[in-house]
């Protein structure tokens, strides 16, 4: 857990059922690191069945490395090159160890539980988010996890200036587009918090 000091805002991630469960009761942001869309929607809920349950408010961040592209093979082919160039005995070795760690857990939904070697080349599980495309289909990807209740999307990418450039002039501006027609339609949303690591 980690509490700022400056506004005593307390953050926390994770994915076993026990930090579901903090996170719910103690801290104003959780981040999940590591699960699918599926994955991320369902521990959205449970937080935030647990921080009902204790009168309280959570907002959710995840971890995404993006990966953008003028087309989807390009991106892909990025993150094939990503992971053949890879350590191989490194990640097996943060694989061993997180692994026993994650199915350490009463239930075995510990963080990194089932990631697999290519999850674990971002160690944080950026890949897992599937923020890898054209700029509409992360645009898209971002506003659907907008919509399941994602508040903030820690964002990675592999070569930070150029990619946070054409990520700012390609695909939020999309994003954007999106949101406001969603908002037109029902009713004002508020904005998306982006960050980038």
């Amino acid at each position: 857990m980690l509490i700022s000091a400056a506004t005593s805002t307390a953050f926390k991630r994770g994915n076993s059922t026990a930090a579901r469960r903090n996170g719910g009761h103690y801290v104003d942001w959780y981040f999940s690191y590591g699960k699918d869309f599926d994955g991320d929607a369902e521990q959205i809920v449970e937080v935030r069945d647990h921080a009902r349950a204790a009168d309280r408010e959570v907002r959710f961040g995840l971890n995404g490395f993006i990966i953008a592209r003028d087309s989807e093979k390009e991106a892909k082919d990025t993150l094939r090159e990503i992971v053949e160039k890879a350590n191989r005995e490194a990640v097996e070795g943060f694989r061993a160890a997180v692994q026993h760690a994650g199915n350490s857990t009463p239930d075995n939904r510990g963080m990194w539980a089932d990631s697999t070697f290519e999850d674990l080349v971002q160690y944080n599980g950026g890949f897992r988010a599937q923020l890898i495309g054209t700029p509409e289909q992360i645009a898209e990807r971002i506003a659907a996890y907008r919509k399941r209740g994602v508040d903030l999307i820690l964002g990675g990418f592999l070569h930070f200036q150029e990619e946070i450039e054409y990520f700012g002039s390609r695909v939020l501006p999309l994003v954007r587009e999106i949101e406001h027609a969603e908002a037109d339609a029902r009713g004002a949303v508020g904005e998306p918090v982006l960050a980038s690591q």
